[in-house]
């Protein structure tokens, strides 16, 4: 009868760590896309308004605040996201994607409203593909880690230096090699964050809550960078 309920006990417990597990999972993608209807909510709202469009563009010390702005919010709640409020941490996030579509304006204002609807599409569609597979392969992505930081770093160096090259041979190859990483992060993005929820996310609470949170920001960046970059080959510019 004793053991009967032990193991009574120890089944509810793996159902209730199953069903946080879940929660969590969904959780990360619920809030991955509110924030990416806040950022294109916020970019329209700029791009069409003649007076929010002079106010944020009309110096580059104001577009350039608005960057610096955006890396200070992101910097603060990654490194800082275990003494921050579950509340806060939220607050900075849908802060950070105002922040984010701001600056994201100004693609109205280059390229044609189709082309951008377009790309938008076709990067749901491939973030979704590689976002499942992440999921659901059974292969171990974490090798890729190390090559994808390592080219993550060397795409920000060739950028920077490009700003003063303006080579644009050099920018294609940027940008194709921008679209191949995001996609390969997507996917190894998503296994990490599966791994650490079914590790940690054992129930629903502030710490296990501010978990999902950084990992619906982090596939939020995938999906931003993504889309950026497939702009660049598939947009029509005005």
């Amino acid at each position: 009868m004793i053991e009967e309920k032990n193991i009574y006990a120890l089944g509810e417990q793996e159902l209730t760590r199953v069903s946080a597990y879940s929660k969590l999972m969904r959780s990360v993608y619920l809030w991955m896309t509110f924030a990416l209807i806040i950022t294109g909510l916020t970019a329209a709202t700029v791009a069409f308004s003649p007076a929010m469009l002079s106010m944020l563009f009309s110096s580059k010390i104001t577009f350039y605040g608005l960057i610096i702005a955006e890396l200070a919010v992101v910097i603060i709640l990654s490194a800082r996201i275990q003494k921050l409020s579950f509340t806060t941490a939220t607050l900075m996030f849908i802060l950070y994607s105002i922040l984010t579509g701001a600056t994201l304006s100004v693609i109205f204002l280059a390229y044609q409203l189709d082309s951008i609807v377009t790309t938008f599409f076709v990067t749901a569609g491939t973030f979704g593909s590689m976002t499942l597979i992440g999921y659901t392969t059974k292969k171990d992505l974490s090798k890729m880690g190390t090559y994808l930081l390592m080219t993550l770093i060397g795409l920000v160096i060739a950028t920077l230096v490009n700003m003063f090259l303006a080579n644009s041979t050099l920018d294609w190859i940027i940008t194709y090699v921008g679209v191949l990483l995001f996609i390969g992060l997507t996917a190894y993005d998503t296994q990490k964050i599966k791994q650490m929820l079914r590790e940690y996310g054992t129930e629903i609470n502030e710490n296990s809550q501010k978990m999902a949170l950084m990992g619906s920001l982090t596939l939020y960046l995938d999906f931003i960078n993504l889309f950026l970059y497939l702009l660049k080959i598939l947009g029509n510019r005005k």
